[in-house]
């Protein structure tokens, strides 16, 4: 079927409405409204079916304020539907429109399938004809490309309310949502899937995390070179659909249904008191470079949607690279503002999440070609009334800027800093005690001068990108062969230590150390000032074997094995204990920075510092492997009551005499955790902490960490 011949449809038809974008169901039909500043001619094409010619042709002949719209009488939700966009083919001009592609909606609430090229690859260009880009590929693939669905936003919450916790209260669990429930050893009814997460729940609870910080949950485009070796995008940084579920993650096939499903996850986290983050992709798109295929947003509209060149030959024939993935959203754009605002509202609006982790969010304030905390994209969020009040986390670097500290007042952060410095220490590299001070208190030095509060830093010592906890303490270099790059990819620098022996062992003292490194690496981040985001699986030493960049491993090697969470229940414990410790422990949710001076004064302070000594600590020294120091919770309202926390941050590979403070004569000491004592020893139960005798001093082991409870005997 020519959809040039002529529209063809037996539907009535009415101009409707170029607001909003995308395709909007009510009781007499459907409003489809698509933007396109440069077009020539749009066509909407109707389906019965994922496969196969379409049933009508549409021609959309209303144009208002740039945006192409047509009502269609009669039709219903989970109708499906595409466009054809025509205009000039002129890629030196930036324009590439091509009337044989099939294109997704960008407003598209769902799709009926993954985007994938088949057929002699009809959907992208051949990477390795040079110059190709330059020639039109006027192969039709209307039959193999998913369609958009019709998406009725109606759904029964049943008075879904949202946790709303505050940061100072927030844990944070980073996973992937398939990865989590996939293996075998998960048990769910529906492995791999957002029912299959729903199951799980009740794990999480009893961990006692806060939020569900999930990798990329929009629709994604799998790369050809990725196929051809028999990979996937497994992590999801690849956005084809801003409004689209990930239609793989269903259990139910029926087109749609993967919103729903959604939607019911979201339902149940709430239900426990589990907020919803989501990791979302707004710096690129799937379509990459100019080789890359013609999918939705450069059929529709090139130069408006991306950031191009300007050379003098080739024009805007290239795209800007921020990201190192082909191309770069133009954020400075309009209509990609509109785009980016109104996905960001239906997600929160509509399908009720809490907040979001913004990929490489540093390419999102870049204005000239340059990051400025004062960019469009920002200002905008700021001054939205539903978007300023959902919780937003900056990736805060990419390809060439690395900006954390600098974004608005309104951001938090994933603080690499903080990862860093807590890693170089923990295995044992000399100099890092003066900075270690900064990140165990909230990093003033980074967030303590433009309003915010130390839980603006979203400290974290592991990440999906890079090594596991268990593959930090196990690996000296990265073993991703796997990945059939020959192991050049991910990166070098880990700041990991194998303890001795590279990979898995029985040997059982670098066991012990591994074990007793990951509490110490549990303590830092679960006790620090800052908000604690914990790589899922890290509780129960989940391993990668060694793979650091696992982007493209759907398989064993990067999902939760769950007879892990049984051999190492010490671990699990450790970590579930210590949140919960958490909880009890008030002077850790304070929201100013801590302004204790050195241990100089007889008066309390909110944090007082100690070397082994007694005396103020060697910040300078380099040879300087322990830190100390003690915080006064009398003045926070707690269950605990009158009460002093002392911890003592070990990481000399010697034993240290640690010279106590004198508490208030009403308090004694006593031991709450020493990482180098056996399971069941290592963390006293509530009521059950290990009076210090004597009160003056502890011998901290090598590469430990103690926490004291100062309260009444």
């Amino acid at each position: 079927m020519d959809y040039r011949l002529g529209h063809k449809t037996g539907h009535k038809l009415s101009p409707g409405s170029f607001y909003p974008q995308g395709a909007t169901p009510d009781v007499g039909g459907v409003n489809f409204a698509l933007y396109s500043q440069h077009a020539n001619a749009v066509f909407l094409l109707l389906f019965d079916s994922p496969q196969g010619q379409p049933t009508d042709i549409i021609s959309m002949e209303q144009r208002t304020r740039r945006v192409w719209h047509v009502y269609v009488h009669g039709l219903k939700a989970s109708q499906l539907y595409a466009y054809k966009v025509q205009g000039p083919f002129d890629p030196r001009t930036g324009l590439r429109f091509n009337d044989a592609k099939l294109l997704v909606d960008p407003y598209a609430k769902a799709l009926t399938d993954k985007l994938q090229n088949k057929d002699n690859l009809l959907l992208a260009y051949n990477p390795l004809a040079q110059g190709k880009d330059l020639t039109l590929d006027t192969r039709d693939n209307t039959e193999i490309v998913p369609k958009c669905v019709v998406v009725d936003d109606a759904f029964d919450w049943q008075g879904d309310v949202r946790p709303d916790i505050p940061l100072e209260k927030t844990f944070i669990y980073e996973t992937h949502l398939k990865g989590f429930t996939a293996h075998a050893s998960s048990h769910v009814k529906h492995p791999g899937t957002y029912l299959g997460f729903s199951e799980k729940i009740p794990y999480l609870k009893d961990l006692g995390v806060t939020a569900v910080e999930f990798l990329p949950l929009h629709e994604y485009f799998v790369d050809d070179f990725l196929r051809a070796l028999g990979l996937t995008n497994y992590w999801g940084y690849n956005t084809i659909g801003f409004f689209s579920p990930e239609a793989s993650y269903r259990a139910d096939s029926a087109p749609g249904s993967q919103t729903r499903e959604f939607k019911m996850m979201v339902r149940e986290l709430h239900r426990a008191g589990i907020e919803v983050f989501l990791d979302v992709v707004y710096n690129h798109t799937a379509e990459g470079n100019e080789l890359g295929p013609t999918m939705s947003f450069k059929g529709i509209d090139n130069s408006t949607y991306y950031l191009l060149t300007q050379y003098p030959t080739e024009g805007q024939r290239y795209y800007m690279n921020y990201t190192g993935c082909g191309n770069s959203l133009n954020v400075m754009n309009p209509q990609v503002i509109r785009l980016v605002m109104d996905s960001l509202r239906y997600w929160v609006e509509i399908m009720h999440v809490d907040g979001f982790r913004f990929d490489l969010a540093s390419v999102l304030g870049r204005e000239e070609g340059r990051f400025q905390g004062s960019a469009s994209f920002f200002d905008t969020i700021s001054q939205d009334p539903l978007l300023s009040r959902v919780k937003l986390i900056a990736e805060p670097w990419d390809l060439g800027t690395y900006e954390v500290g600098n974004f608005p007042v309104d951001w938090s952060e994933w603080n690499g800093r903080f990862r860093d410095t807590l890693r170089k220490f923990g295995k044992g590299l000399l100099g890092q005690v003066g900075e270690l001070g900064s990140r165990l208190t909230g990093s003033a030095d980074l967030y303590g001068d433009d309003g915010r509060a130390p839980f603006n830093s979203i400290n974290f010592i592991t990440c999906h990108d890079g090594f596991t906890l268990c593959d930090l303490l196990s690996y000296n270099q990265k073993h991703n062969d796997a990945n059939g790059e020959n192991n050049q990819d991910g990166a070098n620098d880990n700041n990991s230590w194998n303890c001795g022996i590279e990979g898995p062992t029985d040997d059982p003292e670098v066991v012990r150390l591994r074990l007793k490194l990951a509490k110490n690496h549990a303590c830092a981040l679960l006790f620090s000032l800052g908000t604690p985001m914990i790589l899922g699986g890290d509780e129960f030493l989940r391993t990668q074997r060694g793979n650091n960049n696992a982007y493209c491993q759907d398989n064993e090697i990067s999902w939760h094995n769950w007879d892990d969470l049984c051999r190492n229940m010490e671990s699990y414990d450790f970590f579930r204990k210590s949140i919960a410790l958490n909880r009890q422990c008030t002077i850790l949710h304070q929201r100013r920075f801590r302004c204790g001076q050195d241990g100089e004064s007889g008066s309390a302070c909110d944090i007082t510092w100690y070397g082994p000594d007694g005396n103020p600590p060697r910040w300078q020294d380099p040879e300087n492997q322990t830190l100390c120091y003690q915080l006064d919770g009398s003045r926070e309202p707690s269950e605990l009551g009158n009460y002093r926390l002392f911890f003592i941050f070990n990481a000399d590979h010697h034993p240290m005499d640690i010279k106590l403070p004198c508490p208030p004569a009403d308090l004694r000491w006593y031991r709450l955790i020493d990482t180098s004592l056996p399971a069941g020893q290592d963390f006293a139960d509530p009521g059950q902490e290990i009076l210090l005798n004597p009160q003056d001093q502890y011998l901290a082991s090598p590469r430990s960490t103690i926490i004291l409870l100062g309260r009444h005997q």
